[in-house]
C-alpha cells in the first residue's frame, strides 16, 4: 500500500471518529446536562452509531465473504447493536465511539511505523545534474541510467547508486547504513542514493537506476518482511479467530445463563454484552505485530534488514554466532607481503598469477590484482578459469594449464613444495602457490588485518548472556591463530582449514545447542548461511544478490550493529512478553467483572479499548530505540 493510499485512509477513519464522537457528545449532553429534542437526540445516535459501526462492519464482512474469518471488529458491533435492543443506545454509542477512536490511534500508531522506512523515500532529490556533451544540464532523477555521469556539488544528495569517477570527499550514509561517522570516497568508491555529500565537488558514474537502486530494495525488503509473519505473529492470528468464534458463541450461551440466575431478557442481553466486549481480543491480536512492526523498522533505520518477523525473533534466542573470516571478521582488503618465482623472474611470476585471479572475487585475488597495479604489470590472458571452493583456481594460458592455491589444491595437483618455499608455510600468512601440473613456479604470501570493529562486536555478543562463537576459515592454522589472537578468541572458538562441508557441518553440530546464525559475505559459504538458523550477510549496501541471499542484511561493515541488532530483537521480544501479559490479565479482569460483580458497559468498553491502545503504545516503544553503535 502506497503512503498516499495509507494517509488517506489514516484521514479518513479521523473524520469519521470526529462524527462519531460529535453524535456521541450531543447524546450524553442530553441525557446528564441539558434536555434537547428527542428527534436531534435520535439523530446523534443514529450518527454516531452509523460513522462508528458501518467501517468495523464493513471490514468484518469482508473478512468473513473473503477469508471466510470471523473478525473482532464483528463482536465490537454486535455487542453495540445488543446494547441498543436492550434500551442501552447510548452505552452502545459509547463502546463505538471509544472503538473507532482506538482503531484511529492504532491504524496511525501503526502507519508511523510503516512510514519510518517510507520515509527514506522523501531523501531522494527530483533532479540532478548530467554531465554530458552539451555540458552540465538539470535532468530528472527518473531519467538518469547506468553510465551517465552525475555532478554532485557539497551538501547534495546522491541522486541514484553509483560509483566515485573524479574526485574525492565524506559521504554522510547514516540514512543508509545508519553509519553515524562520515565515511570518505574515492575514485572507484561506491555511493549510494540518498546519502549527502558533506565536501567537495564529485563525479558520479550511475551504475543502477531509481527503480533497483539500494533504497528502492530496503523498502521493497522491508514491506515483504512486513508481510512475513513470524512465529508469534501465527498464533496470535491463530488464536485470535478460534477465539473470536469462542467469544460469540458463549456470549450467546451466557445469555441463558443469565436468565437461568434470574436476569429478565433485557438484562440478561446487557449483561452477555458487556461479556462479548471484556472478553474481546483486541489487545491479544495486535500486541505481537505492533512490536514486530515497530522493530522491523526500527531496525532499518539503523542500517539492518530483517527478512520478516522470523528472522527477528531467531536472532533474539540464538545461542551460537559462527563467523566466516575472511572478509567478514576481517577487513578482506588483503595485501601482498612477499613474492618468490622459483625462475627469478617476479614481473612475469606475478602477471600470471593476476590472469588467474583476474575474474576472481577472493580477497586474495583482489591483493594480488592491486599488487600488479602498483607495479604496473600487465597480467597475462588466462582462459577456461574455474573457481574451487575453499582450494584455490585453475585455469590454461598460452603454455598450458595452470592453476593457484592452498595447500589441498597443491595435494590435488599431486605437487610437492619445494624446499625454497618450506619457509612461506610455516608463517602465520596466507600461502597461495602457482604452478603447471607438478611443477610449481613460485608463491605468493598475502596477510589480512582484522576489522577495526570486530573484537568490540564480540565482546558485545558475549556480553548479552550464554553466547558462543565460532570462527570458520578455510586458511591455515597459524593465519587462523594470528587473527583469532587479535579478536580475543580461544584455541576452541578458531577452526582453520575448513571446506564449505566442513563449516555445514560445524554449523549442524552448532544447533544441537541451540540456534546458530552464521555471518558472512551473502554470497560465499551459501550451503552454511542455509544450514544456520539464521542466515547475516555484512557490509551490503548496493549489493542485489547480497540482500536476497540472507534472513538478516547488515548494510554497513560494522560488526558491533549485529550486537545491537540483537539487543533489540530481544528487546522486542521482551515487549511481546509484556503486551501478552497486558492484554491476558486485562480481559480476564474484565471477564471476570462481567460474569460475577455486574460490570457496567461502558466499564467494560473503557478497560478493552484502554489496553488495546497499550499495547500498541508500548509496542511504539521500540521505534525510539533504533539501532545505534557507538563512534
Amino acid at each position: 500500500m502506497s503512503h498516499e493510499h495509507v494517509q488517506t485512509d489514516e484521514d479518513s477513519d479521523l473524520y469519521l471518529t470526529i462524527l462519531c464522537w460529535i453524535g456521541l457528545g450531543i447524546a450524553t449532553l442530553d441525557a446528564f446536562l441539558q434536555p434537547l429534542p428527542q428527534g436531534l437526540v435520535w439523530a446523534a445516535l443514529g450518527v454516531s452509531f452509523l460513522t462508528g459501526g458501518l467501517p468495523p462492519l464493513r471490514t468484518a464482512l469482508a473478512e468473513l465473504w473473503n477469508d471466510h474469518r470471523l473478525d473482532i471488529d464483528l463482536l465490537m458491533v454486535v455487542a453495540a447493536l445488543a446494547a441498543a435492543a436492550v434500551g442501552a443506545a447510548l452505552e452502545g454509542a459509547v463502546l463505538l465511539a471509544l472503538f473507532s477512536l482506538s482503531q484511529t490511534l492504532e491504524h496511525r500508531a501503526m502507519g508511523k511505523a510503516r512510514r519510518a522506512v517510507e520515509a527514506l523515500m522523501q531523501l531522494r532529490p527530483e533532479t540532478a545534474l548530467r554531465e554530458g556533451p552539451e555540458g552540465v544540464v538539470e535532468v530528472p532523477v527518473a531519467d538518469l541510467q547506468p553510465g551517465d555521469r552525475v555532478v554532485l556539488r557539497p551538501g547534495a544528495r546522491v541522486p541514484v547508486d553509483g560509483r566515485v569517477a573524479e574526485g574525492a570527499g565524506h559521504l554522510d550514509e547514516s540514512t543508509v547504513t545508519g553509519e553515524s561517522a562520515p565515511v570518505r570516497k574515492s575514485p572507484g568508491d561506491p555511493v549510494h542514493e540518498a546519502t549527502v555529500n558533506l565536501d567537495g565537488i564529485l563525479i558520479i558514474e550511475v551504475t543502477r537506476g531509481l527503480a533497483t537502486s539500494t533504497v528502492a530494495q530496503m523498502i521493497r525488503l522491508v514491506t515483504e518482511a512486513q508481510a512475513m509473519k513470524s512465529p508469534s505473529e501465527r498464533f496470535s492470528d491463530w488464536f485470535g479467530q478460534r477465539y473470536t468464534i469462542a467469544v460469540l458463541a458463549g456470549s450467546i450461551l451466557s445469555w441463558f445463563g443469565f436468565r437461568a440466575v434470574g436476569y429478565d431478557p433485557g438484562e440478561a442481553l446487557y449483561r452477555s454484552a458487556t461479556l462479548l466486549v471484556a472478553a474481546s481480543p483486541c489487545a491479544v491480536v495486535i500486541s505481537v505485530p505492533a512490536a514486530i512492526l515497530s522493530a522491523l523498522s526500527a531496525a532499518a533505520r539503523g542500517g539492518v534488514l530483517f527478512k520478516g518477523g522470523a528472522a527477528l525473533e531467531g536472532l533474539a534466542e540464538v545461542k551460537t554466532f559462527a563467523f566466516d573470516k575472511t572478509g567478514t571478521l576481517t577487513t578482506g582488503l588483503a595485501s601482498v607481503t612477499n613474492v618468490v618465482a622459483l625462475d627469478g623472474d617476479e614481473g612475469g611470476f606475478l602477471a600470471l598469477a593476476a590472469g588467474l585471479e583476474d575474474q576472481s572475487e577472493h580477497p586474495i585475488a583482489a591483493a594480488i590484482r592491486r599488487e600488479v597495479a602498483e607495479r604496473g604489470i600487465q597480467p597475462v590472458a588466462v582462459r577456461d578459469v574455474r573457481a574451487h571452493p575453499s582450494e584455490g583456481i585453475t585455469g590454461a594460458d598460452g603454455a598450458g594449464p595452470v592453476w593457484a592455491g592452498n595447500a589441498r589444491m597443491l595435494a590435488a595437483m599431486g605437487a610437492v613444495l619445494p624446499k625454497e618455499l618450506a619457509h612461506l608455510a610455516d608463517g602465520a600468512e596466507t600461502l597461495v602457490v602457482v604452478g603447471r601440473g607438478t611443477r610449481i613456479l613460485g608463491a605468493v604470501t598475502v596477510a589480512d588485518e582484522p576489522r577495526a570493529t570486530a573484537a568490540e562486536a564480540l565482546v558485545a555478543l558475549k556480553a548479552g548472556g550464554r553466547t558462543d562463537i565460532l570462527m570458520m576459515t578455510g586458511d591455515r592454522a597459524p593465519v587462523a591463530a594470528r587473527i583469532g589472537e587479535r579478536l580475543g578468541l580461544v584455541p576452541d572458538e578458531i577452526h582453520a582449514g575448513l571446506l564449505p562441508g566442513d563449516k555445514v557441518t560445524l554449523v549442524d553440530a552448532a544447533t544441537k545447542r541451540g540456534k546458530v546464525a552464521f555471518i558472512g559475505d551473502g554470497v560465499n559459504d551459501a550451503a552454511a548461511l542455509a544450514r544456520a538458523d539464521v542466515g547475516v550477510a555484512m557490509g551490503v549496501a548496493g549489493s542485489e544478490v547480497a540482500l536476497q541471499a540472507a534472513d538478516v542484511a547488515l548494510m554497513a561493515e560494522d560488526l558491533r550493529k549485529l550486537a545491537a541488532a540483537r539487543r533489540l530483537a530481544r528487546r522486542a521480544a521482551g515487549v511481546i512478553r509484556q503486551n501478552l501479559t497486558i492484554a491476558i490479565g486485562a480481559m480476564l479482569v474484565l471477564v471476570t467483572g462481567s460474569l460475577f460483580f455486574e460490570l457496567p458497559l461502558p466499564i467494560a468498553v473503557l478497560g478493552h479499548e484502554g489496553g488495546t491502545l497499550l499495547v500498541v503504545l508500548n509496542g511504539l516503544r521500540l521505534l525510539a530505540d533504533p539501532i545505534r553503535t557507538k563512534a
